[in-house]
């Protein structure tokens, strides 16, 4: 694999762009020698580390393709099946690295289950919940997802699958897309909290309860707006209330971290596009009161260190060298992140990457 000095590339660090530099990809790794490197002038451009999706639904090899070309370097599954296709999807070189929780557990009665027709994960109580996990385990899954869908789970089985998850060193991921499913989520102790709620807003003690428990938010503004607009005028639901709570959490203190939910499932109530979406979802997030600087640390840094990849996230010797060259500046406007030059997942450059792709020698 060949050594490359990116030169003249203002660096984010998590916190602000530094000064032109340079920066050395040295196999799989940022390294600190430019000695015999070949050299590609980054024209002053913004290198930020890898975009992490921290909410997909993997299909393909073609999935991890598509993110790639679009700067998202790390892919957190929320859900797919079966272990053989996730196993399948770990490890490619040149495209975007992923984790899983495999299947998601769900309750048989849960209004997701039938719309899915799902036949795995199904979890009636918390004797189930206990081998649900142990079987996710027996899987090398990464975490596990809890489908919070009411009518469905009670807090019993909810705790379970939580403490059986804790038990195995694993976090747990809610779907929770409603107000209620939100408060039996907290209530079960689950880590992290994904989707914001369409249907009612929050009650400030709700808010306050996420930031003292440590709770996580990845809230995919995207599919609820996207759900939304497709169920609008014939259900009670409004967008407006996903983006306050947003507001809501981070004026709060608790920690947000993007996700989009992007998939291809038929059954699903909407498709956001891989790569696109998640810059999408960062625009959406400065839209609900995050500053620019936090949208992208919950990209980047933040998502990294949640979801203990601790080899990622930022720009420093001897971490993975997942890059995105951008034109433009992110903290200005964050739209700017879509104006990709270059990508390289793990010092290979992403095929199909829009942008310049001419090096120098």
């Amino acid at each position: 694999m060949d050594k490359i000095a990116l030169t003249n590339v203002r660096v984010f660090d998590g916190e602000r762009l530094l000064e032109p530099t340079t920066v050395v990809i040295d196999g799989d790794r940022i390294g600190d020698d430019q000695a015999g490197a070949r050299t590609w002038d980054g024209g002053g451009g913004v290198l930020l580390p890898g975009l992490i999706d921290c909410h997909i639904h993997l299909t393909d090899d073609a999935t991890l393709s598509a993110l790639a070309c679009y700067g998202v370097t790390t892919g957190l599954d929320m859900g797919t099946w079966p272990p053989e296709l996730v196993a399948s999807l770990r490890g490619r070189p040149g495209v975007t690295d992923v984790r899983s929780s495999g299947t998601g557990a769900t309750h048989p009665a849960s209004m997701h289950a039938k719309r899915m027709g799902r036949a795995q994960g199904l979890v009636a109580d918390p004797d189930e919940a206990r081998a649900y996990v142990a079987q996710r385990v027996a899987e090398s899954v990464d975490y596990i997802k809890i489908i919070v869908d009411p009518p469905g789970f009670d807090e019993l089985t909810v705790r379970a699958l939580v403490e059986a998850a804790h038990a195995h060193g694993l976090r747990t991921i809610a779907h929770a897309a409603t107000r209620d499913a939100v408060l039996l989520a907290q209530a079960g102790g689950v880590d992290v909290l994904t989707h914001a709620p369409i249907d009612r807003p929050l009650e400030d003690s709700d808010v306050q309860r996420a930031r003292a428990s440590g709770q996580v938010v990845v809230p995919t503004l995207t599919m609820m707006e996207a759900i939304v607009e497709r169920l609008a005028g014939s259900v009670p639901v409004s967008y407006d209330v996903a983006r306050t709570t947003v507001g809501q959490w981070y004026q709060a203190g608790v920690t947000i971290l993007a996700g989009t939910d992007a998939n291809q499932a038929a059954s699903a109530p909407a498709s956001p596009p891989y790569g696109t979406s998640l810059h999408h979802e960062l625009q959406l997030l400065v839209g609900a009161g995050l500053s620019a600087v936090d949208a992208l640390r919950s990209a980047t840094i933040l998502a990294a260190r949640y979801f203990g990849l601790a080899d990622r996230g930022v720009i420093a010797p001897g971490k993975r060298a997942d890059l995105v060259l951008i034109d433009g500046d992110p903290l200005r406007d964050i739209s700017a992140v879509s104006k990709i030059a270059a990508v390289w997942c793990a010092g290979v450059p992403a095929a199909g990457a829009p942008g310049r792709t001419e090096e120098a020698g």
